[in-house]
């Protein structure tokens, strides 16, 4: 299937391939050097000289930089539209939203897709590694996220499709996102010098992929429950004082229930950035076809555990309450 077509399961995990004997239990965590060196440079930058060439205008623009990337990059581009293929938007459209999520830093759209998508897989299944379920002590488990990597003895197949697969300008990405600092930097100077360098680059790097790992690691753990995804061994909890930081992404009880929504904030009071910068989008005419639970399939699998659950739901779901 392409990214074109109608998807055919809006619940499903899009881009892992099952091979006979798949199993994400066993596998061995494996020091990955170039992830490592790269976060642990932003991390030495931040806290060495982040504090020494503290200007509030380096403030200010860390925290426009962090809120656009994080929003029309990470949440939008990359999680919503490219992994959950939740709306459709022209491809130019599609790139310059994935490029955001490239000029975040944490990685290239190939490597998130697969990382992402071989975790929500194994999180759904009875049991899987401490790696997938962030399963060891806070400082362990952030090792291992943001310096490691995890090899599987039976890891699935990895299939995102040829209109992701085999696009030029993604594979370019994949190869240089770390290169895409560069030019990022130089404007960054231009502006206010070391300053803006320093806080625009490396503290708002250290600072998004740490939060990133540290906020799924709650969201795993902690927090209000609507749904229970049916013999899932993880469940996914909603994490409120984060969904600002993180778009709305924190919304990710929801996110569990209804992977294929763009909206993840269901419910009065639950605040969804990236889906309100999907909607101007919309209102642009720049997306369509935007999935909300409203008018999504009813989902087999999961289970309302709180009294509002269907509500913002299709009629559809109330078949699931027995």
């Amino acid at each position: 299937m392409t990214l074109g077509e109608e998807p055919h399961d809006p619940f499903k995990v899009n881009s892992v391939r099952l091979l006979p004997g798949s199993n994400p239990k066993h596998g061995v965590v494996r020091w990955s050097p170039v992830r490592s060196l790269w976060n642990g440079s932003m991390m030495a930058g931040a806290l060495v000289l982040g504090p020494q060439l503290f200007t509030w205008g380096g403030l200010a623009a860390f925290l426009a930089l962090s809120a656009v990337v994080l929003c029309a990059g990470h949440s939008v581009g990359y999680h919503r539209r490219l992994i959950h293929r939740s709306f459709k938007c022209p491809k130019g459209v599609e790139r310059t939203l994935v490029w955001f999520g490239a000029a975040v830093g944490m990685g290239g759209p190939l490597w998130t897709i697969r990382i992402h998508d071989l975790r929500d897989w194994a999180q759904r299944q009875p049991d899987c590694h401490d790696f997938l379920r962030h399963g060891r002590g806070a400082l362990w488990d952030g090792w291992w996220n943001l310096h490691c990597r995890l090899d599987l003895d039976s890891a699935p197949a990895f299939d995102p499709g040829p209109e992701i697969a085999e696009d030029q300008f993604y594979r370019f990405l994949e190869r240089t996102w770390m290169l895409h600092q560069i030019p990022i930097a130089l404007g960054l100077y231009a502006l206010g010098g070391w300053s803006f360098v320093v806080w625009g680059v490396c503290v708002r790097i250290f600072t998004c992929n740490t939060m990133h790992w540290y906020v799924g690691r709650l969201c795993h753990s902690e927090g209000p429950q609507s749904w229970l995804v049916d013999d899932a061994g993880v469940q996914a909890h909603d994490l409120p004082w984060a969904a600002i930081p993180t778009m709305g992404e924190s919304w990710h009880n929801n996110h569990h229930a209804f992977p294929g929504s763009a909206r993840h904030g269901l419910y009065p009071g639950q605040f969804d950035i990236g889906f309100r910068f999907i909607q101007a989008l919309g209102l642009l005419g720049l997306a369509h076809d935007i999935q909300t639970p409203d008018v999504l399939p009813p989902r087999p699998g999961i289970t309302p555990i709180s009294p509002k659950a269907l509500l913002g739901t299709a009629a559809g779901q109330a078949s699931l309450v027995h």
